[in-house]
């Protein structure tokens, strides 16, 4: 007996490689189709030993046509965070009680802005200040008001807690102490695959603490004191226990840095469950990129920059450690705004803090016969007085004969005018700044910005604004810069009212909003799987090494690629891809159906493993078991099939997993990584 037409199927037994085969069963395998149902190839002749089979047909193409289903309910059921199983069960009848429709119309919206350099938290619901966004703005360590504090930890020598925020920020170097900072950046994609990866210049970790940890730390503090701010700040005890909370996360991340953000968000406890039965209470956290959020902020304020439904915008969302990009048209009417993507987002590791540490290196290379002025806290004197009062004033080529001068920590050594040491001050002239601190940063953001435009042009498409986001915007120089390149392509270049907070602020509006706001996303990468099919007649010609017979005399072609989602592709928001899938199993035992996936940034479509890079992505292991269809042969004394279907749901940061069987939901989760990761 053969597998049914156009198949994936898994192998007799464990399978080896974990890849997907089209076999068929050892002899007398019982079948769980109707009778008269033929499972054979149709018009499939005889193949003889030693000859290339003839062309398949045009059903059995590698690529299977795939269906769309409509958008998932928010309330969907079945999703698990363990890598070692799922949560497999009958599924439900839909709930559509008016009490459930109440609790999701008055629930609580946070959004949280964890950055490279600086951290905020925003909040809102329908229910209090007209629906409006709140931000808190009142943080330990200071009177004063901030609408971000500094995303930094001091730990004691044990690894304990002992500051964050303002207060890490500001505290003075004390013995035994680690303060650390500028970690988000350890999970960013290269990093994630390869430790080697690490940017040497960046601070080293506390001892004992691996990334996921620091952050776990940071989202635990933020977090704890951010609910009894919000209930402070709107006079009532707020429902945080259900409450939606929205994640940001920078373009340029793979899945699986945002996995490890989920992780530690879970962790740290932003989401939990509220009440007995809460099953689906870690979907109440929302995974957004940067420059999404930032664009649903940009959108809502199309009077401040005359734009209208149908014209494109690039969000340039420039922070501490990335600087992201993303391409939106306008849909819809002004009263009800939508935006679609409109090409692949973009970004890289050449945020504000790499002036700052470019700036590090030239004091140290200027001070290099001084060591005095070289130590720990005098290097981070400078740089303190650099990065909150230089750096975003600085304005170029206008600059140049201008001094700036840096007091210096010590008062020791406080003279030699080679190097521009004049009476305890560092004086380090403009020209110098830009040509070494500014220009080198400055010209990868633009760049990006370049690689934007032009694959736009090649699209025919044009350019109506481009909004400058984030606390790298603030810098005069990049303003400047930006303007003087694309000024005469780009009808408008301007920084929204409130550019710093733009990313917190679009997450909270998108919570509240209740409906998706950002229509449809592009595909920044290829979603694939490694399978073995039957071998076709290209096959044959190309890699007849790949080319082996199955246990029931089918050839098969191994090696082979399926795409399940193309890079570039354009999704609805939510939208869900499925493919048909039909395991064999030797026993009632053997329930375990294992699928292993890889992504690709090859816009090329390649037919085989070995035509380009492909990255794995992760390893889904899904129970069959409690499928109807399962259970019903289970019984047989043979081995058997069963058939089913995978479903592939791509948002703008996250990729969930669906098993279906006859287009009902068994079981939902959110793509999870190796624990070795974390």
């Amino acid at each position: 007996m053969h597998p049914p037409n156009g198949l994936y199927t898994q192998q007799p037994g464990p399978p080896p490689n974990m890849e997907m085969s089209f076999q068929g069963p050892p002899p007398g395998a019982s079948s769980p189709f109707p009778p008269g149902f033929n499972p054979s190839f149709p018009n499939q002749p005889p193949w003889q030993a030693g000859s290339p089979p003839a062309p398949a047909p045009a059903h059995m193409s590698p690529f299977p046509p795939t269906q769309t289903l409509p958008p998932l309910s928010p309330n969907a059921t079945g999703f698990s965070t363990t890598n070692s199983s799922s949560n497999f069960y009958s599924p439900p009848p839909q709930a559509t009680s008016s009490d459930a429709l109440a609790l999701d119309e008055g629930r609580m919206s946070v959004a949280i802005d964890f950055g490279t350099t600086f951290s905020g938290v925003a909040f809102g619901s329908s229910r209090i200040a007209a629906g409006q966004v709140q931000q808190i703005l009142n943080w330990p360590g200071s009177h004063e008001t901030f609408r971000k504090i500094p995303t930094c930890l001091l730990y004691d020598a044990s690894g304990e807690v002992l500051a964050w925020g303002l207060e890490a920020k500001n505290a003075s170097a004390i013995p035994g102490t680690v303060k650390c900072e500028w970690f988000k950046l350890f999970l960013e994609p290269k990093v994630l695959r390869d430790e080697s990866a690490i940017d040497p210049r960046l601070p080293q970790l506390p001892y004992g603490k691996r990334p996921i940890d620091v952050i776990i730390d940071f989202l635990t503090c933020l977090w704890d004191y951010a609910k009894v701010q919000i209930t402070h700040q709107i006079g009532a005890v707020a429902d945080l226990n259900s409450a939606n909370v929205w994640l940001t996360v920078p373009a340029a991340w793979d899945v699986k840095g945002c996995e490890v953000m989920r992780e530690a968000a879970i962790t740290a406890g932003l989401v939990q469950s509220s009440r007995p039965g809460d099953t689906t209470w870690r979907e109440r956290l929302r995974i957004i990129t940067e420059p999404e959020a930032a664009a649903v902020h940009c959108a809502d304020l199309t009077d401040v920059h005359h734009l209208t439904p149908s014209q494109t915008f690039i969000v340039v969302d420039a922070g501490g450690g990335t600087v992201d990009l993303a391409v939106y048209k306008l849909i819809g009417v002004l009263s009800r705004l939508e935006i679609a993507e409109m090409a692949a987002r973009s970004g890289a590791n050449c945020g504000s803090i790499f002036l700052d540490l470019r700036f590090k290196e030239l004091v140290k290379m200027l001070l290099q016969d001084h060591p005095v002025h070289l130590e720990p806290a005098s290097l981070a004197y400078f740089m303190h007085t650099f990065s909150e009062q230089d750096k975003l004033e600085y304005n170029g080529a206008s600059d140049d004969d201008v001094m700036f001068h840096f007091t210096c920590f010590n008062v020791e050594d406080p003279n030699d005018h080679s190097v521009g040491l004049f009476d305890g001050q560092l004086s380090i002239p403009g020209n110098l700044l830009r040509r070494e601190v500014f220009d080198p940063v400055i010209a990868q953001v633009l760049q990006l910005i370049e690689d934007q435009v032009g694959l736009l042009t090649q699209q025919n498409l044009s350019v109506d604004a481009l909004l400058l986001v984030g606390g790298f915007a603030g810098c005069e120089y990049l303003k400047q810069r930006v303007s003087e390149q694309f000024g005469g392509r780009v009808r408008v270049i301007a920084r929204p009212p409130d550019a710093d907070t733009a990313t917190l602020r679009g997450a909270a509006k998108y919570g509240l909003a209740k409906r998706p706001l950002v229509s449809s996303i592009i595909a920044p990468r290829a979603y694939l799987m490694k399978v073995k099919l039957p071998a076709e007649q290209q096959d044959w010609m190309m890699r007849p090494a790949y080319v082996t017979n199955s246990p029931s005399g089918t050839a098969i072609c191994e090696n082979r690629l399926q795409y399940l989602i193309q890079k570039g592709a354009i999704l609805r928001r939510g939208q869900r891809v499925v493919t048909r899938f039909c395991k064999y199993s030797a026993t009632p035992q053997d329930t375990t159906f294992v699928a292993t996936f890889y992504t690709s940034n090859s816009p090329q479509v390649m037919r085989y493993s070995d035509e380009g890079e492909t990255t794995e992505l992760c390893k889904w292991s899904v129970d069959l078991g409690k499928l109807p269809t399962f259970q019903q042969n289970a019984n047989s004394t043979q081995g058997f099939y069963t058939e089913f279907d995978l479903g592939l749901e791509l948002d703008s940061a996250e990729v969930r997993g669906i098993l279906l069987y006859q287009g009902q939901e068994w079981g939902r989760w959110v793509i999870l990584l190796p624990s070795f990761l974390f």
